[in-house]
C-alpha cells in the first residue's frame, strides 16, 4: 500500500507509565516543528496533572480516528492492542512505540524514536495490514461481538477441572478437547499466549488462524493452522456447571454460561501497522524472543 506524508497524527497511551509523560512533550515539539496537527484523547486529558504546554485537539469518539493520518500507540503491546480494537475498521494506519521491557508489536523504541517519526512525516513508510478475529458470544439469550488482534482464549476460569469443548470448522467436526482450555489466534497473535502454550510461529502477513490447545490431556491433540475462510465454532456439551472465561486479547473478560456458544471468524477489517523497508520479522524475534539463539 503506497504510503503518503500526514498531516494530522493522534496519541494513545499508557498514562500510567511515567516515561509516557516524560515522551509526549517532546513528540508533541516534534510535531509542531513538522507543522503536524496533534490530536489525544479524553483519557489522556483526564489523567493529565499539569496544563499541557502545546496545542493539540481532543479525540472525542472513535470516529475522530477517521480524521488522522496515523495514530502512536506508547506503552507496552497491552496499550497497543487496546487501540487495535478501538480503531477497529476506520483505517488509521498504527505506530507502536515501546516505553516498556518486551514490546514484540511495537515498531520503535524511545531510542530511534525520532528517527522513525522523520521517516513517516517524510512518507518513508509501509503498511502491513493484519487479520483480526470476530468473535461472537452466544450467552443464553445474549449475544455479544468481540474483534481480536491477538487471540480469543477460552480457559476453566474459576473451577479447578478440565473443561470438555467440542470444535467444527464450518460445520465439519474438528476435535473434542479436554483442556486446561483452548486459544484461537491471528498470525500475529502466534507470538503470544499461542506460543507459550506450544503453537507455532506464523507471520503476520498471512491469513490464517491457529488453534492451541491449553495443557490437553492426551498425547495426540496438537495445534492446527487454519485458512482464514473457516468459521470456527465452540461449543461444551458435557459442561455441567458453567462458569468457564473468555478473554480477548487477554484484556476483555467474560464469563461464559451452561450452554454457551463461541463462533470465531475473520473479521471484515484488518489492522493497518506502519512497518519500514528494512524491518525484518525475524530480526525482531531474534531481539525480542531470543529466535535461533543456542542455550549456553
Amino acid at each position: 500500500m503506497p504510503s503518503s506524508q500526514p498531516k494530522k497524527i493522534g496519541i494513545w497511551g499508557n498514562t500510567e507509565k511515567p516515561a509516557f509523560w516524560d515522551v509526549l512533550p517532546r513528540i508533541a515539539q516534534w510535531a509542531e516543528k513538522r507543522e503536524l496537527n496533534l490530536f489525544l484523547t479524553t483519557r489522556i486529558m483526564a489523567k493529565a496533572v499539569d496544563n499541557l504546554e502545546f496545542d493539540y485537539s481532543i479525540i472525542e469518539s472513535a470516529d475522530d480516528f477517521k480524521q488522522l493520518d496515523f495514530i502512536l500507540s506508547l506503552g507496552g503491546d497491552g496499550t497497543l492492542l487496546a487501540l487495535a480494537r478501538a480503531v477497529g475498521g476506520r483505517e488509521t494506519p498504527i505506530l507502536g512505540i515501546h516505553l516498556g521491557e518486551l514490546g514484540f508489536l511495537a515498531e520503535v523504541t524511545t531510542d530511534d524514536m525520532f528517527e522513525k517519526l522523520d521517516r513517516v512525516a517524510s512518507g518513508d513508510y509501509e503498511i502491513l495490514e493484519r487479520m483480526v478475529l470476530e468473535c461472537t458470544v452466544q450467552n443464553g439469550e445474549a449475544s455479544q461481538l468481540f474483534n481480536a488482534l491477538n487471540d480469543i482464549t477460552i480457559d476453566r476460569g474459576s473451577s479447578y477441572r478440565l473443561i470438555n469443548c467440542v470444535l467444527t470448522a464450518n460445520g465439519n467436526h474438528v476435535a473434542h478437547y479436554k483442556a486446561d482450555g483452548i486459544i484461537v489466534s491471528t498470525p500475529t497473535g502466534s507470538t503470544a499466549y499461542s506460543l507459550s502454550a506450544g503453537g507455532p510461529i506464523v507471520m503476520p502477513s498471512l491469513d490464517a488462524m491457529i488453534v492451541t490447545p491449553i495443557c490437553p490431556h492426551t498425547l495426540t491433540l496438537r495445534p492446527i493452522v487454519m485458512p482464514d475462510d473457516k468459521t470456527i465454532e465452540i461449543t461444551f456439551p458435557d459442561n455441567q456447571s458453567g462458569g468457564l472465561g473468555l478473554a480477548v486479547d487477554g484484556q476483555v473478560q467474560e464469563s461464559l454460561e451452561l450452554h454457551a456458544k463461541v463462533t470465531i471468524r475473520k473479521a471484515s477489517y484488518k489492522t493497518q501497522m506502519i512497518i519500514f523497508s528494512d524491518t525484518n520479522y525475524f530480526d525482531v524475534l531474534s531481539k525480542k524472543m531470543g529466535w535461533g539463539k543456542r542455550g549456553e
